[in-house]
């Protein structure tokens, strides 16, 4: 008879993919190097086939140990998804929750999300992870995450979603620049390299691009921000212009600072906001209520 593999040693070797470090993977696992080491190499020794190749200063996956991470992946998700199974049973909206976040919503939504899951579910347990779409992505479909909360459309790959509102977006300028703009307003009236943006990891800068219709490249700056609150201060410092989404306004990102708010040439521009789960997800309803409970707790606004 076959042995098969432990999901343990399959959660070693998935980890080590991700953070491509021996220390950072064992301590992610919680076990010690020597543990995790000893654990894939256990691993190879049992399907007869090298998956690293390893030196003193480097290791890098063999062709062989990169299929067998896409099915390691899938058989781990698959398992929290047998977990979740006997979860739901016990009723909806119980026990463990995983929840992802992108940056640009975590900080204007979890904080009103979980008073209200906290007051009405005591029996679920909800964990927060803030990161980047695919990050994000990654972890949900290795089984880290459970439900995701993202800016649409973006690639979700075959994994299921649910639209639950939309975040327009407003353009953002200091008041002394705003004194120089002609109306109605259009893009190719506008300075050249006159619009900061986030980085190009965070979505929310190609949501804003498309639903905005900016695109005249020269009037992008090269320069990019990590973060809203840092793209925020540096408009407010007189520097060029940006497209800010309605709920970090709404949450009091630009209070105290003295910028206009705009509509965008070429209403309407937003970005939906949406739930991103696995298919194979035995938490359908409890997706369901979730969805209902982050609509709620979107502005108002979004719902029209």
């Amino acid at each position: 008879m076959n042995k098969f593999p432990s999901l343990k040693q399959l959660h070693y070797l998935v980890t080590l993919s991700e953070t491509r470090h021996f220390g950072e993977a064992a301590k992610r696992c919680f076990v010690s190097q020597s543990t995790l080491s000893s654990g894939i190499q256990n691993l190879e020794e049992q399907l007869g086939c090298q998956l690293l190749e390893r030196d003193n200063k480097a290791f890098f996956f063999t062709p062989m140990g990169e299929d067998f991470l896409v099915q390691a992946r899938e058989l781990l998700a698959k398992a929290q998804d047998l977990l979740e199974l006997t979860k739901d049973r016990n009723g909806d909206m119980e026990g463990e929750l995983k929840i992802g976040c992108i940056p640009t919503i975590a900080p204007f939504l979890l904080g009103s999300l979980i008073n209200v899951l906290s007051d009405n579910y005591p029996k679920l347990h909800v964990l927060l992870r803030e990161d980047t779409t695919h990050n994000l992505l990654t972890a949900l479909r290795n089984g880290e995450m459970d439900v995701l909360i993202l800016a649409l459309p973006t690639d979700i790959s075959g994994m299921k979603s649910l639209l639950v509102g939309k975040d327009p977006f407003k353009l953002v300028i200091s008041s002394r620049q705003a004194q120089y703009l002609t109306f109605p307003l259009q893009y190719q009236n506008l300075p050249d390299a006159s619009f900061f943006l986030l980085e190009r990891e965070h979505c929310l800068t190609n949501h804003a691009l498309s639903a905005c219709h900016l695109t005249h490249v020269e009037k992008i700056n090269s320069f990019s921000a990590t973060s809203l609150h840092t793209l925020v201060q540096m408009i407010a410092n007189g520097n060029g212009m940006t497209f800010i989404p309605q709920m970090a306004i709404d949450h009091g990102l630009l209070q105290g600072l003295d910028l206009v708010i705009l509509d965008p040439p070429k209403q309407p521009a937003y970005r939906e906001i949406g739930l991103v789960w696995r298919p194979s997800s035995n938490r359908a309803m409890t997706f369901s209520l979730l969805a209902d409970i982050v609509k709620e707790s979107l502005p108002k606004h979004n719902d029209r």
